[in-house]
């Protein structure tokens, strides 16, 4: 079988799309499929392409046996809405062109960003091969959830009928959380193609290891409880709440770590800095191959997310990573993924956005060391129900029968 990924984000960039994708190309490779993935020249999330590249019209390398063509694209930081539209939009442009020169025998197209699956759409119609959308974001939802567009404007009402089209239009859709199959039913869409393909984590990367005490050493933070956010800064993680309950709480012998890059990292750091918090550490983002240094770091990892009834249906990565290492979650996620770690007792859930319910879920992590080390052990139990490996299996059968 020769799969055809469309996929606007890919390494060496290190957002939780690229290692979707490249994971699962890369156990597909392993079965014996011929996968092509079209892409862009790396430059997420800066907007700033990467040492090694050129924004060439088209650029072919293989990686780990994946044949990535990589195709010019306008890039932009990922901040505003008109700069990231024409980034997206000139990307599964140039995607839809390229594509129609290759040979494959199904489509694989994935959201967000949205206009990449219009590329899978056209390429479709043009090659008379079946496609399939792969749903990791309700989207235009999940912008209106972030304030960036006005849930009752033309252009929402415009998008939500083009997204609905397109489901109706693919051979199957590949949801990443039971709640998007869910939201796509209630709207109408035959429950029978759409398959639950949930994230999950490499467990040969990310595995439980002695304490890391080079950042402590280096931060002078190394007898501190240490909670870390490891991640995009985006819209969506409300992260200003978190760092305005900081300056509130006044935590002691707690030191809160943001390592990664994002839309509103540097209001976040300027809102630290007015807010005098010096318990309050920014880094910059690591190579994927270096995450696992740093999430042995932490003795907490933090995933929070804006408090919104879309946001009840995601399933943060994040969740897969931290617990491979063994680190208890303190999520501020209702929903689905309060779900899970409720399910596999795996974590502490504070309410979003509330800072009375986030101080007392992060002096609890800290005061039971009991509760601590449980929560630990079956952090553990969570990753390996997750493995990335199974995922990509599972996925690849819905393709196969697809085709």
């Amino acid at each position: 079988m020769r799969i055809l990924f469309i996929t606007d984000n890919f390494p060496p960039e290190v957002n939780a799309p690229a290692t979707r994708t490249y994971e699962h190309c890369r156990e597909w490779v392993k079965a014996g499929v011929d996968v092509t993935v079209i892409t862009c020249h790396p430059n997420f999330p800066q907007g700033i392409i990467f040492k090694g590249y050129k924004n060439r019209l088209r650029s072919v390398e293989f990686i780990d046996d994946i044949r990535v063509i990589r195709v010019w694209s306008y890039m932009s930081p990922n901040k505003g809405v008109i700069k990231r539209t024409i980034d997206f939009i000139s990307f599964s442009l140039m995607a839809a062109i390229f594509g129609t020169f290759e040979k494959f025998d199904i489509i694989v197209a994935t959201s967000p960003q949205f206009f990449t699956t219009w590329c899978g759409w056209f390429l479709s119609k043009v090659k008379r091969k079946p496609w399939v959308f792969e749903l990791r974001d309700l989207w235009p939802e999940s912008i209106v959830a972030v304030g960036a567009l006005h849930e009752e404007s033309f252009v929402v009402r415009l998008l939500e009928k083009i997204e609905v089209d397109l489901y109706k239009s693919s051979s199957a859709i590949v949801s990443n959380s039971p709640a998007f199959k869910k939201n796509l039913a209630d709207r109408g869409i035959c429950e029978d193609k759409i398959a639950v393909v949930s994230n999950g984590v490499n467990l040969d990367l990310f595995k439980p290891t002695n304490k890391s005490d080079f950042l402590r050493k280096k931060l002078k933070i190394k007898e501190k409880f240490i909670v870390g956010y490891i991640g995009t800064h985006g819209l969506a993680h409300s992260l200003d709440f978190i760092l305005e309950s900081i300056a509130y709480a006044d935590f002691e012998d707690v030191h809160f770590l943001f390592i990664g890059d994002g839309a509103e990292k540097n209001k976040l750091v300027k809102l630290s800095e007015t807010l005098l918090l010096r318990n309050v550490t920014f880094l910059d983002s690591v190579q994927r191959h270096d995450l696992a240094d740093h999430f042995a770091t932490l003795d907490v990892s933090l995933v929070p997310l804006k408090k919104s009834d879309t946001f009840k249906k995601v399933i943060p990565s994040k969740i897969f990573e931290a617990c491979a290492m063994g680190l208890p979650i303190l999520l501020g996620v209702e929903g689905q993924a309060k779900e899970i770690i409720v399910e596999f007792d795996a974590g502490v859930c504070f309410e979003p956005e509330n800072r009375e319910s986030f101080i007392s879920a992060v002096g609890m992590l800290k005061a039971q060391s009991g509760l601590h080390s449980r929560l630990s052990s079956n952090a553990l139990k969570l990753a390996e129900y997750y493995d990335r490996k199974k995922m990509a299996k599972k996925m690849l059968q819905i393709l196969e029968s697809s085709c």
